[in-house]
């Protein structure tokens, strides 16, 4: 699995050059920004992929030392699941 970044996404793509996942996010002002989906197509789901993505959106975060408002259901479910997430979490 191969994962890339655009602008406001990062996406995986597959040995046969398929995207099969995606998370997407927005700008909230110069410090923060926003997850707003995960997804994974049925034919990729049960392979930690769209942890994955969540996984590199914190250390994007981490990166450019900004906060992360988890608007998307999955993201948000990841953020409660994992501390080490939490400290690039908005209004922790």
């Amino acid at each position: 699995m191969e994962y890339k970044n655009d602008e406001n996404r990062i996406y995986a793509v597959n040995e046969s050059g398929k995207e099969v996942g995606e998370i997407t996010f927005s700008n909230a002002g110069e410090t923060m920004f926003i997850i707003d989906h995960t997804g994974v197509i049925d034919e990729a789901r049960g392979q930690g992929i769209a942890q994955e993505l969540v996984k590199r959106a914190v250390q994007k975060a981490k990166n450019e030392n900004k906060k992360v408002i988890p608007l998307c259901p999955f993201a948000k479910s990841e953020f409660q699941k994992k501390v080490e997430y939490q400290e690039v979490e908005a209004n922790r």
